[in-house]
């Protein structure tokens, strides 16, 4: 009697051990991080997302398990040559992360060396396309262009390209020299013009403080002239109004004057003047005592 109720648990037994089975191989809990990829019978049946899931037990399987998070590829370094001839090195990185893990498993060995070789090809094309001045001075750019056209090659494996570098561009030995010699000439260059528009201004300085002081004269000049002919004015009113005798007036005013500067000396002074010009002097204090 003891026997079938032994057989009878070890019927419960199996059935209860295949139905765990069942569920540990049924039930896949996905972590966030990840994707997995199900097959049945070696053909594509789902993409399991985080989270729990549910697959026929011993029908299907999980023989990959894609990680989605962003991965670094290793810095790579190839030589280019640009538009005007000149060979560079140029290192790179890229990041990438997988969207699709049903393209990335079905569709590229090497997803790695894939986007690698790519980057390498994309970087040479789009640096032969400039010249040695604009891959540095446009860089950015040059990393946008090359970010696109990679991301547009790739996205038939299921990988998007989040970022792509080029970290450096290094020159050889002979370019770097020919540079550095072009740079300390274009830096004499500019001190020689520098030194000529000082001298230039010096120049124009100088000019424009002599033309200063020409117009100055000139100015002074005018004003003298007007003052002169202001006089001559008044002097000629005067004789138009007083005739002769203003004019007589004025001219021993000019005698008196005359022997006064003549007067004042030092030393014993001889001074011998003529007849008429003490008549005249005469005739001047005669005025001037009439004028008093």
């Amino acid at each position: 009697m003891n026997e079938p109720l032994f057989g009878g648990n070890a019927v419960f037994l199996a059935i209860a051990a295949f139905l765990i089975l069942c569920v540990f191989l049924g039930v896949r809990i996905v972590p966030q991080s990840e994707k997995h990829v199900v097959e049945r019978f070696g053909r594509l049946r789902a993409v399991l997302g985080p989270g729990i899931n549910f697959i026929v037990p011993f029908l299907d399987r999980v023989p990959h398990k894609i990680s989605i998070l962003e991965r670094q590829l290793p810095n790579a370094s190839q030589d280019a040559i640009t538009a005007d001839n000149v060979l560079v090195k140029v290192e790179t990185s890229v990041f990438y992360r997988i969207t699709e893990p049903e393209k990335t498993v079905y569709r590229i060995r090497d997803v790695d060396g894939a986007i690698a070789t790519t980057v390498a090809g994309i970087v040479r094309s789009e640096i032969g396309k400039l010249e040695l001045d604009q891959v540095q001075s446009n860089r950015a750019q040059l990393i946008e262009r090359v970010r696109e056209q990679v991301s547009a090659m790739v996205d038939d494996w299921g990988v998007e390209v989040t970022r792509a570098e080029i970290l450096d561009v290094n020159l050889d030995d002979a370019t770097r020299a020919a540079m550095l010699q072009q740079l300390n000439a274009e830096r004499a260059r500019r001190a020689q013009v520098m030194e000529a528009e000082g001298r230039k201004r010096a120049v124009e300085l100088a000019a424009d403080g002599d033309l200063y002081a020409a117009e100055q004269s000139a100015k002074a000049r005018r004003v003298l002239a007007d003052a002169e002919a202001y006089a001559t004015g008044v002097i000629a009113v005067a004789i138009k109004e007083s005739g002769l005798e203003a004019a007589q007036y004025q001219v021993a005013l000019k005698q008196v004057e005359a022997l006064q500067a003549v007067a004042v000396g030092q030393g014993k002074q001889t001074v011998i003047l003529p007849t008429s010009v003490l008549d005249a002097f005469g005739d001047a204090f005669k005025m001037l005592k009439g004028r008093a």
